[in-house]
């Protein structure tokens, strides 16, 4: 298809992305949900609660602190492997690595049974190694396929078909947790990891064989590592130049970590806290998937006119209102109205971060600065999960919730100070 969202260019610079390569790349938000719905969200932090962590009191302690391992491992290695790819080791190659990891992690994940503490967290933190890590150069791919006129509303097509995933998944794998989690019949709730990983791998494929890697110019080897170390700390040595960039990650540091929070222990509150049956909960995530489809595409538009720092404002205030709601609730019909404002501040916030840190960041360096990106993203979530399992441990949930509403307060009130503006490469 020859129609695109970038305009045309003279000799020597890229050609403009086409529609469908914008939809492939789209389509790995798409694809990489089920992971997130299945693994992250709803069933495997259930299962592991009630069957591999069975008899332990410090359940949620050990599933957040299985995240917070997985997040800093990733928050190590995304700045030096986006430096190395910026440098001609190429995107793709990476985003094929973890993505395989994530896959054959999760497929692992079938095999874990009650009590296999240790094979449980060992798998999820893989798992999650291998979605996160490959986010940042999914990620970087945004600049190369848009114009600063259309980040917004491109970063908006792919989460919104991530979240359009979400609902599939979730009607694929609805009568496997109906039998399983209610009849007790394990094996079907397995059988929903594997489910994860096969969507997964299979609309992951048209990124990787419609979308071509502008900076692949030579082979992978440990040479282009140590230079993607040495690019690190000279953009540490020169980060004076960016402090604007600065500025955003900071706050990014700290909201994103609100966010993080909500997104790992919703499903186990809504169950522990509220008492939900499993039921429930599913159509309480439908409710979140199908209005952050809508908030997606709304506030990506609302974006490319109002501005992104704007546009990340208001979710974020939207945010913090559904934590304050979320502390008094307690029936299943107050759960779900918040439900619906959380998918629209989850689908606009994430989406708007993206859009804003492409708008933000030199041509020169965007997956290595992508790597920031993902860096603080998910140096946050090390900090978060932690501390809302240590406080759930110490007093309750709702008492854990009020600290995710303080990191959101800090986050929008840092955002205030950037500007809208690109940094020199």
């Amino acid at each position: 298809m020859s129609t695109a969202l970038k305009p045309s260019s003279d000799a020597g610079l890229p050609l403009p992305a086409t529609r469908w390569q914008i939809l492939s790349w789209a389509l790995f938000d798409f694809a990489n949900t089920a992971f997130y719905v299945v693994i992250l969200t709803v069933g495997y932090p259930l299962y592991f609660k009630e069957v591999v962590a069975v008899g332990s009191r410090d359940g949620d302690l050990l599933w957040g602190a299985a995240f917070s391992i997985s997040m800093c491992i990733v928050a190590v290695l995304s700045p030096v492997l986006g430096a190395a790819a910026d440098h001609g080791a190429g995107k793709k190659r990476f985003l094929g690595l973890f993505t395989a990891l994530c896959i054959l992690a999760t497929v692992g994940l079938f095999f874990v049974h009650e009590a296999m503490l240790v094979w449980g967290m060992a798998l999820l933190i893989l798992a999650n190694v291998g979605f996160e890590a490959g986010l940042v150069f999914y990620d970087a791919f945004l600049p190369e396929i848009s114009t600063e006129r259309s980040y917004g509303r491109v970063s908006g097509y792919g989460f919104a078909l991530g979240y359009a995933g979400s609902l599939v998944t979730l009607a694929v794998a609805y009568p496997l947790y109906v039998s399983g989690f209610v009849a007790s019949n394990l094996l079907n709730i397995r059988i929903s990891f594997l489910l994860a990983a096969g969507f997964f791998l299979v609309f992951a494929l048209p990124v990787f064989l419609f979308v071509p890697d502008r900076q692949r110019t030579g082979s992978l080897t440990f040479r282009l590592v140590r230079v993607g170390f040495e690019r690190v700390r000279t953009t540490f040595r020169e980060f004076s130049r960016y402090r604007n960039i600065a500025r955003f990650l900071l706050a990014y540091f700290l909201y994103i970590d609100g966010v993080n929070t909500i997104i790992v222990f919703s499903s186990i509150f809504a169950h522990e806290t509220l008492r939900l049956e499993l039921g429930d909960i599913v159509i309480f995530f439908a409710m979140v998937q199908t209005s952050a489809i809508l908030g997606s595409l709304l506030f990506g538009v609302l974006a490319d006119h109002s501005g992104h720092k704007r546009t990340l404002s208001v979710t974020l205030v939207i945010w913090i209102a559904i934590v304050a709601v979320s502390y008094f609730i307690h029936s299943r019909w107050m759960f779900y109205l918040v439900g619906v404002g959380a998918g629209i501040a989850l689908g606009s916030s994430q989406s708007t971060s993206r859009s804003l840190m492409s708008e933000i960041t030199p041509a020169g360096k965007k997956t290595e600065f992508f790597g920031f990106y993902s860096f603080f993203g998910k140096a946050s979530a090390i900090l978060g999960p932690f501390l809302f399992g240590l406080a759930s441990s110490m007093f309750n949930q709702r008492i854990a919730l009020l600290l995710v509403g303080v990191l959101l307060l800090a986050g929008l009130i840092l955002l205030q100070r950037v500007r809208e503006e690109r940094a020199g490469s």
